[in-house]
């Protein structure tokens, strides 16, 4: 509510200098006419202060959105509201438009000065309240990890700090952004801009100290924090949300040999990594050496796996004109999953459906199979079968990256045996009301963030923490080829439509409209033009092109 009071101020504010210029251009002549533009104003000022957020989306994003709301509000009063006011209807012509243009000015020029007004105001208004509040007093709650649920919280806590709640939170993380995993096999897939999939930190909680670095170690008996640099963070309170890592059980040479697809390094690399493959293979006259260029193999159906496959036969098929030495028919695409059946997230039909629309598109399906070992130029399966090739994935195993150990977590998020220590997110098993634990999912974490936030403060205020309840609302998985699967609140949906679903529903969920807009501009390419083939990293971070 406080933003959106400031915002008001800032739209009448910023009205009092344009009137007078619109003035002088006879623009706004009589009371009834300053007293419209004044309505106007309040409410774009209204409207920018809900949107923009003030400083948390920096001075030039807040200006540019005050210049798109004064666009929008030219088209909404200029040109379409004032006609049908004077019994015409609206035409948004060239004319209209020519004939309206200083107004346009007007606004335009309007929404930058509000938006500079408001992030200048609440910018002097946030430093006077951290000025006014004694850290002293306040509870030191420690978040460590910027994911999903780390980010969640930390939100959650600066909510709850404007309400009054007595907190100084700081959360620390080893990357300085906030990074859209459901979208990462379309930045190996080059379908996608690495930088579009993620958000500073520092923006998406702006108000949270936050430090950039690596935790070294944890000790929960006198309450520290203690970074890789040395720096000791003293907490009340501390919440991990570290996140997991791959797990390979220990399998020999997966780890060595095998590309993990869990951040953009990971992302960027695999793709790199086959568009050298291409590269070789295109003048490679060796049939077994073609072979083991032009097969990708991936271990583990889930949706990480599946969405990998499907994305690297796009990414291969989509830029195959480039290489005419490379037949059609030659790159090989194989899935190998333990279970029965593929994405066992979804329901019997809809796996169906997926393995049925992949197997279509001639990818191969390896069931109730497990990689035993893996070298730099084959994969070998349980049963003794040989898969020569040099791109090996692997998403079959995850474990959590704690930096205690293994986590469970009472109900209400309260990591057990230690005082004051709560786990959120995938590095903790979270055990559900009604029996097994929550899955380590994206929507489960965002919720699991808030809710730890709640709870710290509950207990802080001398309230009782409330047990954590969430049931997942749906699933989606990109089958590539404009080609989806998804079940919503009970619901199936699969083909084109689940496709538009799963685009739309996870572009709403990407955090700003900056990014938004990036993302939904990538797509729009995607479909008129082929995806690149530059290599953007000059040393591979592992290497399996090489001479026979």
């Amino acid at each position: 509510m406080e933003q959106l009071g400031w915002g008001a101020v800032a739209g009448l504010a910023a009205a009092l200098p344009v009137g007078v210029l619109m003035a002088t251009q006879h623009m706004v002549t009589a009371f009834p006419g300053w007293l419209a533009f004044a309505a106007y104003a309040l409410v774009i000022g209204v409207a920018l202060g809900a949107v923009a957020r003030g400083t948390r989306q920096g001075l030039a994003m807040t200006a540019s959105a005050g210049v798109l709301l004064g666009a929008l509000g030219w088209l909404a009063f200029s040109l379409t509201l004032e006609p049908l006011l004077h019994g015409v209807l609206p035409t948004w012509s060239a004319v209209a438009a020519a004939k309206t243009y200083p107004e346009l000015v007007g606004n335009v020029l309007h929404g930058a000065i509000t938006g500079l007004l408001l992030h200048c105001v609440v910018g002097v208004w946030t430093m006077k309240e951290r000025v006014r509040r004694a850290p002293s007093e306040r509870t030191k709650v420690v978040v460590v990890g910027g994911g999903f649920a780390g980010v969640a919280a930390a939100q959650r806590f600066e909510r709850l700090v404007l309400r009054g709640a007595k907190l100084d939170v700081t959360l620390v993380s080893d990357s300085n952004f906030l990074l859209f995993t459901p979208m990462l096999a379309e930045v190996a897939s080059g379908a996608l801009e690495p930088a579009h999939i993620s958000a500073p930190i520092r923006s998406a909680a702006a108000h949270t100290t936050f430090l950039y670095g690596r935790v070294d170690r944890v000790d929960s008996v006198v309450r520290e924090v203690v970074l890789e640099s040395g720096e000791v963070l003293g907490y009340d309170h501390l919440v991990l949300a570290v996140g997991s890592v791959p797990h390979t059980f220990g399998l020999p040479g997966i780890a060595e040999h095998s590309f993990p697809l869990k951040n953009l390094a990971d992302a960027v690399a695999l793709r790199n990594h086959v568009l050298r493959l291409l590269e070789a293979a295109d003048r490679e006259t060796d049939p077994r050496t073609r072979r083991e260029l032009l097969t990708f193999v991936v271990a583990g159906a889930g949706f990480a796996g599946t969405e990998t496959i499907a994305e690297l036969f796009d990414l291969v098929h989509g830029v195959s004109h480039y290489y005419p030495g490379i037949a059609p028919e030659e790159p090989r695409f194989v899935l190998v999953h333990a279970g029965d059946r593929i994405l066992p997230e979804l329901g019997p039909e809809l796996a169906a459906y997926s393995m049925e629309r992949l197997a279509a598109r001639g990818i191969e399906h390896r069931l109730k199979l497990r990689v035993t070992e893996a070298a730099e130029d084959l994969v070998r399966l349980e049963n003794d079968e040989l898969i020569a090739t040099r791109t090996f994935v692997w998403t079959a195993g995850n474990k959590p990256a704690s930096l205690v150990g293994a986590l469970t977590t009472d109900t209400a998020l309260r990591a057990e045996g230690m005082d004051n220590v709560w786990a959120v997110g995938d590095c903790a098993r979270i055990p559900m009301v009604d029996g097994g634990f929550h899955p380590p999912t994206a929507q489960h974490a965002l919720r699991q963030g808030k809710a730890v936030a709640d709870n710290i403060a509950a207990v802080v205020a001398g309230r009782t923490p409330v047990e954590f309840r969430f049931h997942t609302i749906g699933v989606l998985v990109a089958l590539g080829h404009r080609t989806a699967a998804a079940e919503i609140r009970g619901r199936r949906f699969a083909g084109l439509v689940a496709w538009l679903l799963w685009r739309g529903i996870y572009l709403s969920k990407l955090p700003g409209v900056e990014k938004r807009l990036r993302v939904l501009f990538d797509w729009t390419l995607d479909l008129v033009f082929p995806r690149d083939i530059v290599v953007t990293s000059a040393t591979p971070r592992k290497s399996k092109v090489r001479a026979r």
